[in-house]
């Protein structure tokens, strides 16, 4: 692969991927999935939202393609779609024609192939590159991923995918979708999938439930936060890199504050790195929180509204706390004015449903969204 210039503004990307230089460790995990894929293995890769695992998936892909330009990777995110005819759609739009140079040989062997997803040939009003448009009933679905995944086999090529979200099939009111993919993805020696997923307990109950159709079909991979002496070492080698100084303290103190929690460590090192000075302080991070909840002060009331009295004390409770291993322990319930145990279990299984707190290894609960969680404990 030759290498582009890449022009970045500011080094600490908040969405998307671009090169390795902006990309923060995760060595440990690249090499593990690179492997496993190399080696015929699937993947299912669990972490919470925002966590990096978009951005892993990327850096996976363009290590891949730097060293082996035969692989053909593909990346979909899943989380839109809201039946098996969207999931279908979706993933023709993203494989069918990316396998070869557009040809008459190749046009010929999809219009072959397909009969239920009717493939037309247009060309972008913009870039003039071709492209295929789908055309599927809804009805017609199952044979559809059926002729994409005969495509895949018959291509010859070595493919990677990965499925973001992946989780969301469950949602689908078709039945059985997992036993239906599970069937076909069986049968592709020359496909490998990324199975990627925020909800944890639900892509824990896909792969690790012995009555379901994905069971033990993955090598599972969990992802935690970044070290901090890796994160530390990359923000402020990028920060020095312009001429500016970012020390321990401060980042340390962005990294706790946020749990080291990915994407809110990364848009707080963004917006700092934005402000013209060439040296920073605790208290420029907490001017950054504090402009970026008035930003969001309307949609936290929302929040709040949206929940009842006793879910809302719970949730400020845990914020305030940052982590809560025992929420039902007497001495917490007493300190924040919470009455009845049942009471407790009742609101945090409702907080936990609405994804507004989330249980980490450790068996602890904290408030998902840090930015939130530090708007609640103000």
């Amino acid at each position: 692969m030759s290498k582009i210039e890449i022009n970045t503004n500011n080094p600490f990307l908040v969405a998307g991927y671009v090169e390795p230089q902006y990309f923060c460790d995760r060595e440990k995990e690249t090499a593990k999935i690179v492997s496993a894929l190399h080696n015929d293995r699937n993947i299912s890769l669990i972490s919470p939202r925002r966590m990096g695992k978009t951005g892993l998936i990327h850096h996976v892909f363009y290590q891949i393609a730097s060293t082996n330009s035969d692989v053909r990777c593909f990346y979909l995110d899943i989380f839109a779609t809201q039946n098996l005819s969207e999931f279908v759609n979706l993933l023709g739009k993203t494989v069918v024609g990316k396998l070869d140079n557009f040809s008459e040989s190749i046009l010929r062997n999809i219009s072959q192939i397909f009969k239920s997803l009717r493939v037309a040939l247009k060309f972008d009003a913009i870039s003039g590159e071709p492209t295929f448009a789908f055309d599927l009933k809804p009805e017609e679905a199952e044979i559809g991923l059926q002729e994409i995944f005969t495509y895949l086999k018959e291509s010859g090529k070595r493919i990677y995918i990965a499925i973001d979200e992946f989780q969301q099939i469950t949602e689908y009111p078709e039945k059985g979708v997992e036993a239906l993919l599970r069937s076909y993805l069986q049968f592709l020696p020359n496909v490998k999938f990324i199975f990627a997923g925020s909800k944890k307990h639900l892509m824990d109950a896909m792969f690790s439930s012995v009555n379901r159709p994905f069971y033990q079909s993955t090598q599972k991979i969990g992802l935690k936060a970044i070290p901090i002496d890796s994160y530390r070492s990359f923000a402020e080698n990028l920060f020095a890199k312009s001429g500016k100084t970012l020390t321990d303290n401060v980042f340390d103190y962005i990294y706790n504050k946020m749990m080291g929690h990915t994407w809110y460590v990364q848009l707080i090192l963004n917006q700092l790195f934005e402000l013209n000075k060439t040296a920073y302080s605790e208290n420029d991070v907490e001017n950054i929180l504090q402009e970026i909840n008035e930003e969001e002060n309307v949609t936290y009331k929302t929040y709040c509204e949206m929940i009842t009295k006793g879910q809302l004390r719970l949730l400020r409770a845990i914020a305030k706390e940052t982590k809560v291993i025992m929420p039902y322990e007497a001495a917490f319930m007493q300190k924040y004015g919470l009455t009845a145990t049942s009471s407790v279990k009742l609101a945090l299984k409702s907080l936990l449903d609405k994804t507004l707190i989330i249980k980490d290894e450790d068996g602890a609960y904290f408030v998902y969204d840090r930015f939130f969680s530090v708007w609640l404990a103000e």
